[in-house]
């Protein structure tokens, strides 16, 4: 199994980090990185620990995403019960994150300039701000510098809806409940991520239709969305490492033909 979700070596994340260049115009990425409620059956005895916000009972996926549909890491296991600002921060793939300890390289140039940022991932307002971590910038009021980094990081981080719509469509046991012992449901789930991972390194053609802008793969609907949590990076060191993106994505080196006409 380990084969078909290996932890990346750094030479790997620098390639993982070129493909999000190429493919999705956004440099220094190594990963696009969600959570989702999938729902269950309740099991017997179990109280309320895996009764969730939505009224209903679920484990946790936490998944990060290569630039191609592929699980680069997976958590899978949370309680549904559990907070979801705590959710992500006790997660062994939050934990590493957290720590440094996955291997990611260090900080690079953005292209076509001298100014270095670490690699980062993508994510949206379900994660608390870390250094390492972009997500949007929040509100409606928004000038076009910061539409378009929305847009840029918004287009990077679709990958990951994306290829959670492709694992509940090739594995029919996301559209419903699903019923199991508790020590079996993460075995469950982590063997369709490693699939997932399986079919797709052996049929190129499983997600070439989805490679082109503006589309989405529909999700079921048992999976539900992490909600916001909070963090413990200073808003100015987040905002800092935004306002570094953020600027490239209106510069010369930084700019994509079309990013206006979709803000």
């Amino acid at each position: 199994m380990s084969e078909m979700l290996p932890l990346p070596t750094e030479d790997k994340w620098k390639i993982i980090a070129n493909d999000f260049k190429l493919l999705w115009n956004f440099p220094n990425c190594v990963g696009a990185l969600d959570g989702k409620h999938i729902t269950i059956q309740a099991p017997s005895n179990s109280g309320s620990l895996y009764f969730n916000y939505k009224k209903t009972f679920s484990i946790v996926l936490m998944a990060l995403v290569d630039a191609n549909y592929n699980f680069i890491a997976v958590d899978v296991g949370s309680y549904g019960k559990n907070s979801d600002g705590g959710i992500f921060a006790n997660s062994n793939l939050g934990k590493r994150l957290q720590q440094g300890t996955l291997g990611i390289p260090g900080n690079s140039p953005l292209p076509g300039t001298s100014i270095e940022t670490p690699h980062v991932i993508v994510g949206d307002e379900a994660f608390p701000l870390k250094t390492y971590l972009m997500r949007p910038y929040p509100g409606q009021n928004l000038n076009d510098d910061k539409r378009i980094f929305n847009y840029r990081l918004s287009r990077a981080r679709r990958i990951l809806e994306n290829t959670f719509g492709i694992l509940t469509q090739k594995f029919r046991i996301y559209n419903r409940r699903i019923q199991a012992n508790p020590e079996n449901l993460d075995n469950i789930v982590l063997a369709t991520c490693i699939l997932h991972n399986f079919i797709k390194y052996f049929n190129s053609n499983t997600t070439h239709a989805l490679d082109y802008e503006g589309t989405n793969q529909p999700t079921s609907s048992l999976l539900e969305t992490v909600q916001p949590q909070g963090g413990n990076a200073t808003a100015g060191a987040f905002h800092a490492f935004h306002e570094v993106f953020k600027n490239y994505f209106i510069s010369e080196a930084g700019s994509v033909p079309w990013q206006e006409d979709k803000i």
